[in-house]
């Protein structure tokens, strides 16, 4: 079993549910803390010692009057990653996107994610020992989301659908385009892109688009 593990998770209730989930696996040495600098500070300075084998971090952090570098279990992930690429991570989140978590696997490189919710202690406690094995743990749902929304936006689409979201017209995207050698810029062309993105997601229009996008994670 894991020998020592760090929890990053900013609500007291949560931090009880996970050690007692660790307790039952008898994972006795653990750390939690509830901001993503300490808790990279704790990875650093644990490293040549005796470092961590196991992180579970939220990924989304309330703010307050304590300023942080590090606002997102993502960042702090990205960060632990260039330090400590072998730490076994698995995010504990209210997180839904497809997108986002699909990202969370493919980008930030981690090995399991948790649902938060009813059975989550249970979904948890199975994670980690799945994880323990060197197995990669996606939830069913999300798995099923992610292939059901497979299909490849490119940094052009997600440019032209968050301008849309912001209210923009066309002739705006296509001047902003212009103006930041974003190609291809023609009116005309942003029009079939939409066209082939509507198509792609079965939206009926482009407010339906959004928010399907939002949804997903796109945007």
């Amino acid at each position: 079993m894991f020998k020592k593990a760090l929890i990053v998770e900013d609500h007291e209730v949560r931090n009880l549910g996970v050690v007692n989930t660790l307790s039952e696996l008898q994972i006795q040495n653990y750390d939690f803390v509830s901001y993503c600098d300490e808790a990279l500070q704790k990875i650093k300075a644990a490293a040549e010692n005796t470092p961590y084998d196991l992180l579970i971090t939220d990924l989304s952090f309330d703010k307050d009057h304590i300023v942080q570098n590090l606002n997102s279990g993502q960042e702090l992930i990205s960060e632990v990653r260039k330090i400590h690429p072998n730490l076994k991570v698995i995010a504990f989140s209210i997180e839904k996107r497809p997108k986002v978590i699909d990202d969370l696997f493919k980008v930030q490189k981690i090995n399991g994610f948790v649902s938060k919710g009813r059975n989550d202690g249970k979904d948890l406690k199975n994670t980690i020992k799945k994880v323990l094995k060197n197995e990669t743990v996606i939830p069913q749902e999300i798995l099923n989301s992610i292939r059901n929304t497979d299909f490849d936006f490119k940094e052009y689409d997600v440019i032209l659908i968050e301008l849309l979201a912001k209210g923009w017209k066309q002739n705006q995207i296509e001047e902003y385009f212009k103006k930041n050698n974003i190609t291809p810029d023609s009116k005309s062309a942003i029009e079939k892109r939409l066209n082939e993105l509507r198509e792609n997601l079965n939206a009926k229009n482009n407010i339906e688009m959004i928010v399907m996008c939002k949804d997903i994670g796109i945007i």
